[in-house]
């Protein structure tokens, strides 16, 4: 199976979006950050929502979040980017690994379960 680095869906609606945010007064705040979270928010039925730089910022804030400690397993499979489990060991957890379904790619809950 050949597994895809990744695949983008950008439009020109989402490049003028960009272009209008880098033509204007703020770039890494501001209020098309503000409306983006209130978006997250509603769309996640959660009182709020906060952005951060990237996925691995994303991590490790979901990590923090959950409470995420020394002596916790993380279970993840190894075909993942770095950071799913160096955030989960900058919390201090340990990580371990279960294989993928060959017909899916996804992680296997039987060896999830074992």
């Amino acid at each position: 199976m050949a597994i895809p680095y990744g695949r983008q869906s950008i439009n020109d609606r989402d490049i003028e979006a960009v272009a209008e945010v880098l033509r204007g007064d703020w770039l890494t705040t501001g209020p098309y950050v503000d409306k983006f979270e209130t978006a997250i928010a509603k769309l996640a039925d959660a009182a709020g929502a906060a952005v951060v730089s990237n996925g691995t910022a994303a991590l490790h804030v979901g990590y923090s979040t959950l409470g995420i400690k020394p002596g916790d397993e993380i279970i993840t499979t190894p075909m993942t980017f770095v950071a799913t489990s160096a955030m989960a060991m900058h919390e201090g957890a340990t990580m371990v690994f279960a294989d993928v379904q060959e017909d899916t790619g996804n992680i296997d809950p039987k060896r999830v379960e074992a």
